[in-house]
């Protein structure tokens, strides 16, 4: 209680009474000064904040803190009753658990909490990986090939939800399942190619292979996702066995050069045999004019020769024989002498004097020179 409404003679410290208020050392204690240059009550403060409460709240005290509380509970219920769809997504109220028909577009809504709620589902393209890089150590997405090959695949799966409502109650979990049957189509895929198609030569055919059986296993599920695009990142050999593919890969390489030296090879001899088997054919085909020509033109001779052997047959054949005898005789060492000369000598060696005038001819000409 305060002091002032002490009763008795002296304060609680033994002070005088008749309103000496003062303590042990001769004091009163330091207090604020009231109206009264007392001490404020305790009691009256309270009391008079009552009031002005009462005052404030109509009904008095009591029923403006029920007003209060309905007033806080309205505002909670309204705010949770109020949800926002942004540009990126799309919202699927549900009554009861149960979806609605209707889909949120971006915006404000409003829907009655707490027997209604709402799901928001972003609808932007989101990229799923699958794999993992061949220093990982890790043996996710190791596949074997269709000649029995070991590749490490990487890969990524771009997809954009196209039924908010199907992706969000008709797989338990939407994005695991899209990686597993991604992972299960791209295995699908190399396991019946060669690993040379995944290393280098037909990525983007095995890539739109996936992506079509990917779609069409999601669409048979009813998922609501739509698979924009598979982007294959790496294809490699496990670590274990790198050098050796790396080996085999240099060793197709050199198969790839020395096939393209023997077709560099094969087309140098190719197009010198055709060469010379053109120029076979010009000379052939000039050798047959020639002969054609020289034929037609050997039996144009003997038809004029025949003409004139039916004028004069005897001097015609003196002439052919005589001509005949020319061409065979005229390369001949030998010389012949008609009997029937007189003064010839029958055994003088004209062959061996034509030798010293042939020796004596050649070397004057030396001598001039």
């Amino acid at each position: 209680m305060p002091w002032s409404n002490q009763n008795g003679g002296g304060g609680p410290w033994g002070g005088g009474g008749g309103g000496n208020d003062k303590g042990p050392w001769g004091q009163g204690p330091n207090r604020p000064r009231g109206g009264n240059g007392g001490p404020p009550d305790l009691d009256d403060i309270i009391r008079r904040s009552q009031d002005r409460l009462r005052d404030v709240v109509p009904g008095g005290f009591n029923g403006g803190m029920i007003l209060i509380v309905i007033a806080a509970v309205a505002i909670f219920w309204l705010i949770q009753c109020i949800y926002t769809v942004q540009p990126d997504e799309r919202g699927v109220e549900l009554r009861f658990g149960r979806p609605k028909d209707e889909v949120s577009l971006p915006g404000l809504h409003f829907h009655v909490w707490p027997f209604e709620s709402v799901e928001v589902v972003k609808i932007t393209e989101q990229q799923q990986n699958v794999g993992s890089k061949a220093n990982s150590g890790s043996a996710t997405g190791l596949m074997l090939s269709g000649d029995q090959n070991i590749v490490n695949v990487q890969f990524s799966v771009l997809f954009t939800v196209s039924d908010p409502k199907a992706f969000l109650f008709n797989l338990e979990e939407p994005v695991e399942t899209l990686q597993q049957v991604s992972e299960s189509a791209m295995r699908e895929v190399v396991g019946r190619r060669p690993a040379q198609d995944i290393f280098r030569d037909n990525r983007q055919q095995i890539a739109q292979e996936v992506k079509n059986t990917i779609q069409t296993t999601m669409d048979h599920y009813r998922s609501g996702i739509s698979v924009n695009a598979v982007a294959i990142e790496d294809a490699a050999p496990p670590r274990e066995v790198s050098n050796a593919f790396d080996e085999v890969q240099r060793a197709e390489q050199d198969e790839s050069r020395f096939i393209e030296l023997a077709n560099q090879y094969t087309n140098q001899q190719l197009g010198q045999a055709r060469g010379q088997a053109a120029q076979n054919i010009e000379e052939a085909a000039a050798y047959k004019d020639r002969v054609v020509k020289e034929a037609m033109g050997e039996a144009a001779r003997f038809t004029a020769v025949y003409e004139q052997y039916k004028n004069a047959p005897e001097v015609t054949r003196k002439r052919l024989y005589l001509e005949t005898m020319e061409g065979v005789l005229k390369n001949s060492k030998r010389i012949m002498i008609d009997g029937q000369q007189q003064g010839v000598v029958p055994y003088l060696p004209l062959t061996e004097l034509a030798k010293p005038a042939t020796g004596q001819a050649q070397g004057q000409a030396q001598g001039g020179n």
